[in-house]
């Protein structure tokens, strides 16, 4: 059949045959052979197709969906525990858009969910907002972090919701990690519910124009820090963005005391006194950049005052450069200034070198191609030849020797801060203490009246790497 269809429709043939009646199914087929020629019309991309219309109306998603923690403790982590809750209630605030960055838009008294009446704007940030609300179930104030709704920072905050569930799992009172109380997507917008604290150590630095903190205040501070990341690292996880806007106070109480740096200068706003947290216990916020000890370590983390140097050089990192942010702070902490204040590479690096003494070669070396550019022949930094400015120039000189700097601030405990600080700032992250030795530190060991002065000369300066 296919034969005599095959000859039928070739012209060269149909000469040497014998003509022949072609049957009603040829005829069909050849039919639909020629219609079959016509163009076909190119399925339009998504760069070409017009846009379409918008609907004649908007069409409202689920109010909330997520993940109810009771005192704290989900009841499962391997199969979360959606809940869904239907459309809007009556009495619901109206539906607005979001602003042109995806911010979840709301006026002060509006619901999130029939649960939590907003009160307030506590801050905001790239991810989102954070709002204080009014939890109507349990009768008590919350802070509630709203994600933007843009899929980047939706996908974020479903990491670092993953990241709480396994710390609230694995607690057991003493974690000094923020605990998660539920999360729910609202308007296309994840929404974290956490208990409400008091501000940040930088946001009360600010507020107390940067006046830094007794050394007491500063050693358990300190001390808090490190057992909050000591107990994320021993769950295999890295904080990656340690600073002091991602440390709260629990307590947003205050006392007024005496500043005797001022005493002896004449004023008119009162800055013969100064705040000091009446509370130390502080905890930890912002899991959005945690990773995990197995996934990929190659890319760029860490807020740029706090970023440690093989971060900076490409060199990989992991669990040492959460240690390296902790000493920035601390400093910090101390001096009420950054201590590295810069947005450039080469001018970060230089700043290492003038506080810290020069980069170990080994390291310089096995920098990557983008970090190349830095560094003359000899594994020398590009410096001051490579300065932008005359304002970078000054910006480096102008900084002390890390011990020269500690002393201009403490009056006592000076040598076991500087010796801790000594073995937080270490360029070889493999040399670099871990957080549990750390605490063993004779810094938060040794009693007050047990404190050494400095010595200026222990031995080598800083530079100390395993060969």
């Amino acid at each position: 059949f296919q034969l005599r269809i095959c000859v039928y429709n070739n012209p060269l043939m149909q000469s040497s045959v014998h003509r022949e009646k072609p049957s009603s199914i040829a005829m069909i087929l050849e039919t639909q052979r020629i219609v079959d020629k016509r163009p076909r019309k190119r399925p339009r991309l998504a760069w070409d197709a017009a846009p379409p219309p918008p609907p004649p109306t908007v069409f409202h998603p689920p109010l909330y969906y997520g993940q109810e923690f009771a005192s704290g403790v989900a009841p499962s982590f391997v199969y979360p525990n959606m809940f869904y809750n239907g459309f809007p209630r009556q009495g619901s605030p109206p539906w607005r858009p979001d602003d042109k960055d995806g911010h979840f838009v709301f006026v002060v008294g509006d619901t999130l969910t029939p649960r939590y009446q907003i009160l307030s704007k506590m801050g905001e940030g790239t991810f989102g907002q954070v709002l204080e609300c009014f939890d109507n179930k349990n009768k008590e104030a919350v802070a509630i972090k709203v994600i933007r709704s843009v899929n980047k920072y939706r996908e974020a905050a479903m990491i670092e919701i993953d990241v709480l569930q396994r710390l609230t799992r694995h607690d057991v009172g003493g974690s000094r990690c923020v605990q998660i109380r539920n999360w729910f997507d609202y308007r296309n917008h994840i929404c974290i519910v956490f208990e409400k604290l008091g501000p940040s150590l930088y946001d009360f630095l600010r507020k107390n124009s940067y006046r830094s903190f007794p050394i007491d205040l500063v050693r358990e501070l300190g001390r808090q820090l490190l057992e909050s990341v000591a107990y994320m690292h021993d769950l295999r996880l890295i904080h990656t963005d340690l600073k002091p806007e991602n440390i709260l106070l629990v307590s947003s109480e205050y006392i007024k005391i005496p500043d005797y740096k001022f005493l002896s200068r004449p004023t008119k706003d009162g800055s013969y006194f100064k705040n000091l947290p009446k509370s130390s216990a502080i905890k930890l916020i912002d899991f959005g950049s945690t990773t995990f000890e197995h996934q990929d370590h190659n890319y760029i983390v860490s807020t740029r005052h706090y970023r440690a140097p093989e971060v900076i050089l490409g060199v990989g990192w992991n669990y040492p450069c959460d240690l390296w942010s902790i000493g920035c702070i601390l400093v910090e902490l101390c001096s009420g200034e950054a201590l590295f204040q810069t947005h450039e590479n080469l001018e970060h690096l230089a700043m290492m070198e003038r506080v810290l003494g020069p980069l170990p070669p080994h390291m310089v070396l096995r920098a990557d191609r983008r970090s190349e550019r830095y560094f003359r022949r000899g594994a020398k930094l590009h410096w001051p030849e490579g300065a932008t400015s005359r304002d970078s120039l000054k910006a480096v000189w102008k900084l002390p020797r890390l011990p020269n700097l500690i002393m201009q601030h403490v009056d006592h405990s000076a040598g076991d801060l500087i010796d801790l600080l000594q073995g937080l700032l270490r360029y070889d992250p493999a040399a670099r203490l871990k957080a549990r030795e750390a605490l063993n530190h004779p810094f938060f060991t040794r009693s007050r009246e047990q404190s050494i002065p400095f010595n200026p000369n222990p031995g080598p300066f800083l530079y100390n790497h395993k060969n």
